[in-house]
């Protein structure tokens, strides 16, 4: 980006409020590894040539990731660069100066990532750093699932339902859409991620969210299971999942008590879905089948573990601007 500004940017610079999005963009800025993701992905990145020459990566994939914050289409990332000075300075977008990629472009470039399959290497990237920081618990594990909603109705141009989408009833509601399965440790950080339709049992999934290390283990009454209880007793491990009762045996209230004791844990391995569903907007799926909203989501929590560890990441006394 060129250092000249223009005027709106030289007044934006003399504002005197700091907003919200600014401090938010700031701070996501500068615990980033930019050069690790930038090393990942620029492999499968097109190369200038002859034809139309490609925009800066680091560019698009700044772009790419103010798309999942602000649960932004790819039209509307396209509107947003232009409307937010704060947008263009975290894209490093200088109006006048630079080309802001149009809708096209942005497309192009998520369906890239999505066809080598780099969202989850984008994910397991910031995993290793986190690791490496000693940031990642490994003793136990907090596993968890969160429905993600899919269109119901048959009012388009197919006039059906998305075929890889299902639905489940969750008390006395149904829903349809996707299921997002995770593992985390007990802060919270998200080291295992799978979707699969709604329909899908929570238990199901449970083997492929362990990463093979916890001494303890943690889940609501959906992971109950006594053959699961007595292994892990029988290794000398923990299990700390809530006990499930039935309509002839009901939980007494001894076991009640413990339940509650143990969603004291548990409810941590629920903050990245607060992250993504409620403060990133990602409640609802954007695209038909899986394998898009699938990428979607290993960026949304990859980039949600950084953000809840945002404060350890940061250098002590750093004061973050765009």
């Amino acid at each position: 980006m060129a250092d000249q500004r223009t005027f709106a940017g030289l007044a934006w610079n003399t504002k005197g409020k700091v907003t919200r999005r600014e401090r938010f963009l700031a701070e996501m800025n500068a615990v980033i590894p930019w050069d690790r993701l930038i090393q990942l992905i620029e492999p499968h990145y097109p190369k200038a040539g002859r034809g139309r020459q490609p925009l800066g990566l680091e560019k698009m994939l700044r772009i790419y990731f103010l798309q999942q914050w602000f649960d932004l289409s790819d039209p509307a990332a396209e509107d947003a660069i232009y409307d937010s000075e704060s947008m263009r300075r975290f894209a490093g977008v200088e109006l006048g100066e630079d080309k802001v990629p149009d809708e096209t472009t942005i497309l192009r470039f998520r369906h890239l990532l999505e066809k080598h399959d780099l969202p989850k290497a984008i994910f397991e990237e910031i995993g290793a750093l986190l690791e490496e920081k000693g940031l990642v618990l490994k003793q136990g594990t907090i596993v968890d699932a969160t429905i993600i909603s899919a269109p119901s109705s048959t009012k388009n141009q197919t006039r059906s339902r998305d075929p890889e989408m299902r639905q489940t009833k969750k008390g006395n509601t149904w829903y349809f859409g996707m299921k997002v399965h995770v593992g985390t440790d007990k802060r919270g950080v998200v080291h295992s991620i799978l979707t699969t339709d709604a329909a899908e049992s929570d238990i199901s999934q449970l083997p492929n969210l362990l990463h093979g290390q916890e001494r303890e283990l943690y889940g609501d009454r959906a992971y109950w299971r006594e053959s699961d209880r007595q292994e892990w007793k029988a290794r000398g491990d923990r299990y700390r999942v809530n006990r499930r009762g039935h309509p002839t045996a009901p939980v007494s209230d001894h076991w009640r008590e413990i339940n509650r004791s143990r969603s004291r844990v548990r409810a941590r391995g629920e903050h990245g879905f607060h992250v993504v569903k409620r403060l990133w907007g990602f409640g609802k799926v954007r695209y038909r089948g899986l394998a898009k909203n699938t990428a979607r989501v290993f960026t949304s929590f990859a980039l949600a573990n950084l953000y809840l560890l945002r404060r350890r990441l940061l250098p002590a006394g750093a004061e973050c601007a765009l």
